[in-house]
């Protein structure tokens, strides 16, 4: 079907006005393409990783080691999605306090039509980690070009301890809730997979 901006909108999901570069935590969650359980199985309410799981894994803790902005928190990689919480902490950086020479430099501005999202955002941490785990799990597959994960992620903006607190029980308590979790193949609407 040829692209039609009348029926073919994308509306962002995103919060309006929001700062993606700002120092924050933030509760991400990324879902396999289709929704397929591609990352392992849940065996008495525990999650068992397959290959494609730990590839999940082993590529989201890489990102706290090559991200000085990054701390690790609470995570789960589910059967056919992952959790986790994301806590970004960027310096602060006094911009009247620098000449034009040092200041910072915005991307956005350098004529690169090809870069869609700041660097060192929400959406370029998320567009690497889905990049990386694609390509490593399609060389394992033999499945060069085949999609991993669905088209963008959730995202909550972490408020308060209260918040932080509950979603760290909920991503702890996941594998234990996965035969009512909206996620399940069980429970998902036939309808508007992507």
């Amino acid at each position: 079907m040829a692209y039609n901006p009348v029926i073919h909108h994308r509306r962002s999901i995103r919060l309006k006005g929001f700062d993606y570069t700002q120092s924050a935590i933030y509760f991400v969650t990324i879902c396999c393409y289709r929704r397929e359980c591609l990352f392992g199985a849940i065996a008495q309410d525990e999650m068992i990783l397959n290959e494609f799981g730990n590839i999940v894994a082993e590529e989201w803790l890489r990102s706290f080691e090559i991200r000085d902005e990054l701390q690790l928190d609470a995570w789960v990689v589910m059967p056919n999605h992952f959790h986790g919480l994301l806590c970004c902490d960027r310096p602060i950086v006094q911009m009247q306090s620098l000449s034009d020479n040092d200041r910072p430099v915005d991307d956005s501005v350098l004529g690169k039509n090809q870069l869609k999202r700041p660097a060192r955002s929400l959406g370029s941490i998320i567009a690497g980690f889905k990049a990386v785990t694609t390509k490593q799990i399609n060389q394992h597959r033999n499945a060069p070009g085949s999609p991993v994960w669905q088209r963008n992620y959730y995202e909550s903006i972490v408020r308060d301890d209260r918040m932080l607190n509950h979603i760290r029980d909920y991503i702890d308590n996941n594998p234990r809730s996965w035969q009512v979790d909206s996620l399940h193949p069980n429970n998902i609407p036939k309808i508007r997979l992507q």
